[in-house]
C-alpha cells in the first residue's frame, strides 16, 4: 500500500472512530436524560399529586390518584435499566445526579426499587378516599426517599 492509500485509510478509520464515539456519548446523554425525565415524572406523581392531596394542599381526586399510581407502577418496573454501567461517571447536570453507589452496590439499589414497587402494589388498592391516601402515603413515599438518601447526589 502506498503512503497516500495508508494515510487515507488511517484518516478514514480515525473519522469513523470519532463518529462512533460521538454516538456513544449521545446515547449515554440520551439515557441520562430519559432517567432524569422519569424521575421528574415520578416525583410529580408521588409528591406533586399524592403528597399534595395527603397534606390537604390539593383536592382529593380519585382519577388523579389512579393516574399517579399507574405512572409510579410503570416507573418502578422500568427505572433500573436507565442506570446502565456506561452512564457511571456521566457529567453531573441539573440539581441532582446518580451517585456512583448505584453501580457499586447494584443489589442494594435494585432492592430499593423492589421496595418501592412492593409498596405501590400493596397499597394502591387500599386508596379509596383522602383518609386512606393519608394512611398509606408515608409508606409509599419512603420507597422514593429511602433510595434517594443513598443513591442520589445533590449537585453543587
Amino acid at each position: 500500500m502506498n503512503r497516500v492509500g495508508f494515510f487515507g485509510l488511517s484518516l478514514s478509520a480515525l473519522a469513523l472512530g470519532t463518529l462512533l464515539s460521538g454516538f456513544g456519548a449521545m446515547a449515554q446523554d440520551d439515557v441520562v436524560a430519559k432517567r432524569k425525565d422519569a424521575m421528574k415524572a415520578a416525583g410529580k406523581s408521588m409528591f406533586g399529586t399524592l403528597g399534595q392531596m395527603s397534606r390537604d394542599r390539593k383536592p382529593y381526586d380519585q382519577a388523579e390518584v389512579d393516574a399517579a399510581l399507574a405512572q409510579l407502577e410503570t416507573f418502578s418496573k422500568s427505572i433500573a435499566p436507565l442506570y446502565p454501567e456506561s452512564t457511571k461517571g456521566a457529567p453531573k447536570t441539573g440539581d441532582y445526579s446518580a451517585s456512583d453507589k448505584v453501580w457499586e452496590d447494584r443489589a442494594g439499589f435494585e432492592s430499593h426499587i423492589a421496595d418501592l414497587d412492593k409498596a405501590i402494589a400493596d397499597n394502591k388498592s387500599k386508596i379509596k378516599d383522602l383518609d386512606s391516601l393519608k394512611a398509606v402515603f408515608p409508606v409509599m413515599s419512603k420507597g422514593c426517599s429511602g433510595c434517594h438518601e443513598t443513591y442520589r447526589l445533590k449537585n453543587s
